[in-house]
């Protein structure tokens, strides 16, 4: 990694998010670097799912603002964008359950999240000529990606029949295939035996390397989190406490007690 200070990609600002009488998210603010991997730590009911629905705009309706600097130099206001049109702004994510077509191939699984780069019109499509050429370039991109993943042996074959943590790849490539500049990934490692966490741990550095994203990650396997994180933000009960490398999280007080409980 360069020397160089890195800019800042997503800033959260002052965020809440309010379910009836239940404050989710209360007052948060942190902020993201260009290829940097951070982890969003807290325990169950924290609300750390709800500040990703909140940057992913499937939630709208919260307080404060989530900016987003583009590598272009260009910066948006994340809420003046459609739930739709997160991902042309360079913003990829997996879920908790995973989300693949389980009757597709592993190869058009992978193709869904390229959804977003065709720019062939529909009657040009159905002539073919351009979307040709256009399906070819993307399909070949595919088969790039699930090279990088290891998986391009099993492209033909049905998502379905996929032991879990190659499913849980697919979905990996599957967000590679947008350009992203940032992806969110909703508990990775869950799941996962001691040998396919490792396996992840290598698998995220090289993303972050080769396709120069920045990754925040949701997890509960703490020993992961603190070997992959450059820093961990943590929370409780929706509030900011604290961010900062992984042996300064461990250490804090306030961190321990959110876990552990106060002792009496």
């Amino acid at each position: 990694m360069s020397n160089t200070p890195r800019r800042n990609i997503l800033e959260l600002n002052n965020v809440s998010m309010n379910f009836g009488g239940l404050k989710a998210v209360d007052s948060l603010s942190f902020s993201i670097k260009e290829k940097e991997i951070v982890g969003l730590i807290g325990p169950n009911g924290a609300g750390k799912t709800t500040i990703f629905n909140c940057i992913t705009q499937f939630y709208k309706n919260y307080d404060g603002d989530i900016t987003l600097h583009k590598n272009d130099d260009s910066t948006i206001d994340l809420r003046d964008i459609h739930v739709t049109q997160v991902i042309d702004q360079g913003i990829a994510r997996t879920f908790q359950n995973l989300e693949l077509v389980p009757d597709l191939s592993v190869l058009d699984n992978v193709l869904v999240g390229a959804h977003n780069q065709y720019k062939t019109g529909i009657i040009k499509h159905i002539l073919r000529f351009p979307a040709k050429k256009e399906e070819a370039q993307i399909r070949k991109k595919a088969i790039e990606i699930l090279e990088f993943m290891g998986l391009n042996a099993i492209k033909d074959l049905y998502a379905k029949g996929q032991p879990y943590g190659i499913r849980k790849k697919i979905e990996i490539a599957r967000t590679l295939m947008s350009n992203p500049q940032l992806i969110i990934l909703d508990e990775p490692a869950a799941g996962l035996n001691d040998s396919e966490t490792d396996e992840l741990e290598r698998l995220i550095y090289k993303i972050r390397d080769e396709f120069n994203t920045a990754i925040v990650l949701i997890e509960h396997d703490m020993g992961f989190v603190m070997n992959i994180c450059e820093r961990v933000c943590a929370i409780n009960f929706g509030k900011f406490i604290a961010m900062d490398t992984p042996k300064k999280i461990q250490a804090h007080p306030e961190v321990q007690e959110a876990y552990l409980g106060k002792d009496d």
